[in-house]
């Protein structure tokens, strides 16, 4: 039973957070809600670092999820740039890292996020070396691609995933030389196999980026602490005068496992297991965003989703929770993506070696098509490219696990909606 004695903390102050605590309030919960932030900066939505605001084409106020007075305005007690340390379950608080301060809890929410990925070669100290995952390397990183536009330098981004080929498209925007480094055959290979991660490298290319395939790099090369150059494991050095580290991200589960919460082992990365109502392993503490792996029954998996919209509609779903609402996380997980003049959604779940077959509707060729990810006849997931208003019907495909006739969802004069049963 909620009261209004009760203190629910959230650890972690990314989109996730923020709207658990809009959620607690917009639900009537009276009781104390703070909310713990390592980061300086208000909560923010992460899209834009790697588009919009990137490009210089967002102002920095429109990243927030909140205007800085709101958190006051509904009594959420905001801690900004504080890091916590330790949970103790037994005695339900949690410890301030810089000061030691000792917080109770009833409910505690952990959306504590992810990490990028480090590169563990020889250069990685030095100047022009960087990473993207926060407002502050958004900020650092567009006044590197302005500068090395105006002056005709180079780029060097390790990984042709998301990150790596929305900067790609970036700094070419900007004017810069890009080359991207990956180990994989094709950019996108693990999300979306060979079929459309091709497509992918022929936009880039189309746009003047250099790929360079099953390769990684080996160490960045540079003298009075600046990048000059980046060497590959076959002995090519690419010019450099910045570097990108694009590997991924590694999901923040150090406070959760360090408390003794279960943590799941899966490819792709490990992650906090909660159940269907995004709990833990302990009742009064919940996960949410890119921490938690949370059972999936439409897939028959347990997932672990980084994109924006699993903390935009888990953070709601763990505050619901926490306030006793009969609560089924199972979202179809959701992203997008804009490079250049291509936009793109994608929706569902289709990992390398869960499909069995790829459906283009429309125009690969001119970039204006949906791809379908089918097993067994059954549409796993869907992305459409420069078409629009479909997100919805290829959604309730997905959900409905009917097995489609191929050739109907291949012609575009077949309405979408007409295949759900």
């Amino acid at each position: 039973m909620v009261d209004a004695d009760q203190t629910f903390v959230i650890v972690g102050g990314g989109l996730a957070g923020a709207k658990a605590a809009e959620t607690l309030r917009a639900e009537g919960f009276t009781g104390r809600v703070i909310l713990i932030s390592d980061e300086r900066d208000h909560p923010y939505e992460r899209p834009p670092l790697s588009k919009g605001y990137l490009l210089g084409k967002e102002e920095r106020d429109s990243v927030f999820v909140h205007e800085p007075a709101w958190y006051a305005q509904n009594d959420i007690e905001l801690h900004l740039g504080q890091t916590v340390d330790a949970i103790d379950r037994t005695a339900k608080t949690v410890r301030f890292g810089e000061d030691g301060t000792v917080v109770h809890y009833d409910k505690l929410l952990i959306t504590t996020g992810a990490e990028p990925r480090r590169l563990d070669i020889p250069g990685t100290d030095l100047a022009g070396v960087h990473h993207l995952r926060r407002l502050a390397h958004a900020e650092r990183l567009k006044g590197v691609l302005s500068t090395l536009g105006r002056d005709n330098g180079h780029l060097v981004i390790a990984g042709a995933g998301w990150i790596g080929l929305e900067v790609a498209a970036a700094a070419r925007e900007y004017g810069a030389e890009v080359t991207v480094v990956e180990p994989a055959p094709t950019p996108l290979h693990a999300v979306l196999g060979p079929e459309l991660g091709g497509l992918f490298g022929e936009l880039h290319r189309d746009h003047g980026v250099r790929f360079h395939f099953g390769r990684q790099l080996t160490e960045i090369v540079g003298q009075d602490g600046m990048v000059l150059a980046a060497r590959c494991d076959d002995g090519e050095e690419h010019p450099a005068h910045a570097v990108l580290a694009a590997i991924g991200a590694a999901p923040r589960i150090g406070l959760a496992e360090a408390a003794g919460l279960e943590i799941a082992d899966r490819a792709g990365g490990r992650g906090v297991v909660v159940d269907e109502q995004l709990r833990t392993s302990d009742p009064d503490i919940y996960a949410a965003g890119d921490v938690a792996s949370f059972p999936h029954a439409l897939f028959g998996a347990r997932l672990r989703v980084e994109h924006w919209a699993n903390a935009l509609n888990g953070g709601p779903a763990a505050a619901r929770a926490m306030l006793g609402r009969d609560v089924v996380y199972d979202r179809v997980p959701y992203f997008f993506s804009d490079q250049y003049d291509l936009g793109m959604e994608y929706s569902g779940w289709a990992p390398a070696g869960a499909y069995d077959e790829v459906v283009i509707r429309g125009d690969a060729g001119k970039r204006e098509f949906i791809a379908f990810w089918l097993k067994d006849g059954r549409v796993l997931a869907g992305m459409n490219v420069n078409v629009w208003d479909v997100t919805d019907p290829i959604q309730r495909l997905v959900r409905s696990g009917a097995q489609v006739n191929a050739e109907s969802l291949a012609d575009p004069h077949v309405a979408l909606e007409s295949l759900i049963p």
